[in-house]
């Protein structure tokens, strides 16, 4: 599943996450003359960690237990470590973040000792490798300094032959606080860059920030989605690889060219060799289907030190990869092997799609295009940002990420953007992207604010990162556009950073921002070019790519946040805004019931309570009363806290149906829509469609409706005026029935209209617009809906729904729903009615565990929706526990 890279099967690359089989001892032997060349053998280093407080910090007068060294996880982080030792609470229940942000100010220190075969002892050459360090750190082996590390997101290898011995190898590794570390330099600063979100607890001022200055993942310093956890911790494996001929650095398989006829590929084999030599390289092709055949040999001289070897090869007739939605998934392997004679003494194995891909940018008489192409297909890319999936990263699970990644493709989703102010995903999430067909635009690790680009060091240190993890992650067909940073272009330019520090300080301002230019417009575009394979760089999201206006409909990609932020317009206004690429936009909800029960009790529930208020990081805590005026524009005051979080879910899902909508109904000239966000870093209040523990809100329901290939959008502005297009993904035509019917709330049909429509592919047609005059004709505004269903062959059916009130002020009547639940083959099936329209209706099993097919359903009297449930719960108590709540319950109306 992972690309993966082995020599004589033990050997592991560096950037690679795991071999093609583990080493099984140091003690395996291996068949070998003197004559020849001696493989190389990797030692994983995890075993018997142990961590502390570094003693004498200003941290342990108070903290004194913790300066005990106790057992440690690795990779692991030291909050995770406190926790597993009941050293510190919970992080996530409650209200506990206050208290340990003492951890963020101490220094901490971890040690291992580990012994080394003679056989590696003899090797010319011997490496630590450290995948990932968190992130000041101070490296010893033996008592002897080995490295200063200050980067989270590099690899760090280091020289150690003649350094070890037989046994009681001690490695020890100490964290210093960034913040502690950098506060006096930053506080010393005359003029200082803007940062992201200050600490509301008072580890450092409000007014210095550090965040932006060390190479760290932003989140951790607190994000308006997640608590503010400084930790530190060996985040990634460690290594012993030694050598004493060669090792295999890389394998990259460049795609120079792919269509349907055939497939140039490149495969760049970068070794290192400690012994020069005559060496043969033989290059395998597995295809999809399994078959494996020899693809290209060939005769290498070797020199000491580093070679990179070019071998081309075609492929007729490729099994491209496409993304979700448009044909399937093929994904090839190729190995290289490395011998030495007739002996096999390296391999490298790497998984790639074979696709092209392009971002095209044409110029019209508006502006210019944002389309990504794919196989050269114009694909109108449709999902949502991801963000951590953990506050501690090194206990996120491939299941885990599997559940959410398939969650977006069950959402018909075809691509995430990895948002910049966390870390870059690992090889794990980008395989489950491939398999899945989910595009992923990558962000480079720049969240907000503003770098200190000006300085040379930092900058070089970005590029080295940079390096490193364009190289990782470049043969994954997921991968499909690389951008320099989150929010900074934008921050810089309209949102006074720019023209405050002009103010103060011409000088240092024209400084900063020549820094940016080189960093952004410059080392990291190189950066990508040089490394990523024909993949497009970005300098801004969102940017027009340093033109001098960003963030505008005519050009570029956009975020849109008048809607929820300032001005906090309600959600209609989305449809006056048509960008070339929406990359972000995005409302606020709670998560389902169950989730809220995990950190809070019921006892703690309420809208302005201390624990609710913790999990709520909008506005420092105060998010609720934005979430409320959202609430409030559709539905009204709720009457309690569980109302609230209903139609916080109601309103989140609607008004963003309404935003991807119409960005799809205005293709081509809108090519995108991504919304804010996917998931959730822990449990709380935010803008995900799935939160912390992979439970659906009802956005995500939403979401799988529509951007469904084939739909239809009826979309009403502030004006009372409706518009009707067709919008169709698929390749080719669809033929179908457009259905309106104009009913009251009981469902009497007032008017119905039915026609044959034929869609074009790729494509959005407006097919009609409406006054509200002419829909409704004379009915009463306050008790008529508007319904649109569209009919296409071999595609589900889809539905959209014109209310001319907001829920308010319409006169409900009760709904009466009626449900039937029956066994259906390993789960359940359940059937649901109603007898008066019911809009946003919530079916909940409360704490037991069970799954639905489909859910935040509208029902119009007449029909009967059948969900599949799937639970191990017997189905007496699923019956029991069954909960369902529409707006009708909540919203009080004048007919019942």
């Amino acid at each position: 599943m992972n690309q993966r890279i082995s020599i004589i099967a033990t050997f592991q690359l560096l950037r690679r996450v795991r071999p093609l089989r583990a080493l099984a001892g140091l003690g395996l032997a291996f068949a070998a003359t003197a004559a020849l060349a001696t493989p190389p053998t990797e030692q994983a280093l995890e075993g018997a960690w142990q961590f502390r407080l570094v003693p004498g910090n200003a941290q342990a007068k108070t903290h004194a237990e913790a300066t005990t060294w106790r057992s440690a996880t690795v990779p692991g982080t030291v909050h995770t470590d406190l926790l597993a030792h009941r050293l510190i609470p919970n992080p996530y229940i409650g209200a506990p973040e206050a208290g340990l942000q003492w951890i963020g100010l101490a220094d901490w220190e971890y040690r291992t000792t580990f012994a080394v075969p003679r056989d590696t002892l003899d090797d010319a050459r011997s490496d630590l490798v450290f995948e990932g360090l968190d992130t000041l750190a101070e490296v010893y082996l033996n008592g002897a300094k080995v490295l200063d590390a200050d980067n989270f997101f590099r690899t760090w290898r280091v020289p150690v032959q003649g350094k070890l011995r037989a046994s009681g190898n001690e490695l020890r590794v100490v964290f210093h606080s960034p913040i502690a570390t950098l506060l006096p330099k930053v506080r010393a600063m005359p003029h200082r860059i803007a940062g992201n979100y200050p600490s509301p607890y008072g580890d450092e001022p409000k007014d210095v920030m550090t965040a932006n200055f060390v190479r760290k993942p932003g989140y951790h310093y607190g994000w308006d989605w997640g608590p503010r956890y400084v930790t530190a911790g060996v985040w990634k494996p460690v290594k012993l690889q030694s050598w004493d001929a060669l090792r295999i650095d890389d394998l990259q398989l460049r795609q120079d060219k792919v269509t349907q006829a055939q497939a140039d590929v490149n495969a760049r084999i970068a070794i290192d060799a400690v012994k020069p030599g005559n060496y043969e390289l033989r290059l395998w092709q597995t295809d999809p289907d399994g078959k494996r055949r020899l693809a290209t040999k060939q005769k290498i001289e070797l020199a000491v030190g580093d070679s990179t070897i070019s071998m081309p090869l075609h492929i007729g007739k490729p099994q491209r990869w496409f993304p979700a939605g448009y044909g399937a998934q093929p994904l090839y392997r190729f190995e290289v092997e490395v011998l030495d004679g007739k002996d096999v003494i390296a391999k490298a194995s790497d998984r790639t799609g074979l696709r092209s891909v392009e971002l095209r940018r044409a110029k019209d008489g508006k502006g210019e295009g944002f389309t990504f192409v794919v196989n050269g297909i114009p694909v109108f890319a449709k999902g949502a940002n991801s963000i951590p999936f953990d506050m501690f990263q090194p206990r996120v699970s491939e299941a885990q990420l599997r559940r959410v990644l398939k969650s977006a493709v069950d959402a018909n989703m075809n691509m995430v953007r990895s948002w910049g102010g966390g870390y870059y995903e690992s090889d794990t999430f980008f395989d489950i992207a491939d398999e899945l067909g989910l595009m992923v635009w990558q962000d480079f690790m720049f969240g907000g604010g503003m770098q200190p680009a000006y300085d040379d060091a930092f900058r070089a240190n970005v590029v080295a990162e940079a390096r490193d993890q364009v190289r990782r992650l470049r043969d994954h067909p997921s991968l499909i556009l690389w951008c320099g940073n989150n929010e900074e272009e934008i921050a810089w330019k309209y949102w006074g950073h720019g023209k405050d520090l002009k103010a103060a300080d011409p000088v240092f301002a024209e400084k900063v921002w020549n820094g940016y230019v080189q960093l952004f417009g410059r080392d990291l575009r190189q950066v990508v070019a040089e490394e990523g394979g024909g993949i497009a760089y970005w300098a801004s999201s969102p940017g027009n790519d340093l033109a001098e206006v960003a963030n505008t409909p005519a050009a570029g990609d956009m975020h849109y946040w008048e809607v929820w932020g300032n001005p906090a317009h309600p959600p209609v206004k989305y449809l006056e805004i048509t960008p070339r690429f929406m990359s972000e936009y995005g409302l606020q909800a709670w998560p389902v019931q169950r989730t809220i029960d995990y950190f809070a009790t019921r006892e703690e529930q309420g809208i302005a309570m201390p624990v609710i208020e913790a999990h709520q990081k909008f506005l420092a805590g105060k998010g609720n009363e934005r979430l409320m005026k959202y609430v409030d524009y559709e539905f009204g005051t709720p009457e309690n806290f569980a109302d609230f979080v209903y139609l916080s879910q109601a309103a989140q899902a609607e008004g963003i149906e309404l935003a991807a909508l119409h960005h799809r109904a205005s293709r081509p000239y809108t090519m995108g829509s991504l919304y804010w966000q996917l998931n959730d870093v822990w449990p709380g209040a935010s803008w995900s469609g799935i939160d912390w523990f992979g439970r659906w809100k009802a956005l995500q329901f939403h979401a799988r409706r529509f951007f469904a290939p084939v739909t239809v959008a009826a979309l009403r502005n502030a004006e009372g005026r409706t518009q009707v297009s067709l919008i169709n993904d698929r390749t080719t035509a669809r033929s179908g029935e457009l259905r309106l019917r104009v009913m009251d709330l009981a469902g009497k049909v007032l008017r119905e209209e039915r026609k044959r429509v034929t869609l074009a592919p790729l494509s959005s047609t407006t097919v009609a617009g409406y006054t509200d005059a002419d829909l409704l004709g004379g009915a009463d505004a306050a008790s008529t809906v508007a319904v649109f269903d569209l009919s296409v062959e071999g595609e589900p059916g889809t539905r959209d729904i014109v209310w001319f009130k907001p829920a308010k002020e319409i006169t409900w009547r009760t709904p009466q729903l009626r449900t039937e639940l029956r066994r259906d083959g390993d789960g359940y099936a359940l059937g649901l009615s109603t007898q008066n329209i019911a809009r946003a209706v919530w079916l909940d099993f409360g704490d037991a565990d069970a799954e639905l097919s489909d859910n935040a359903l509208t029902l119009v009297p007449g029909e009967t929706v059948t969900l599949r449930v799937g639970s191990r719960v017997g189905i007496d108590e699923l019956r029991r526990k069954l909960v369902l709540k529409s707006v009708a319950d909540v919203v009080p109306a004048t007919t019942r």
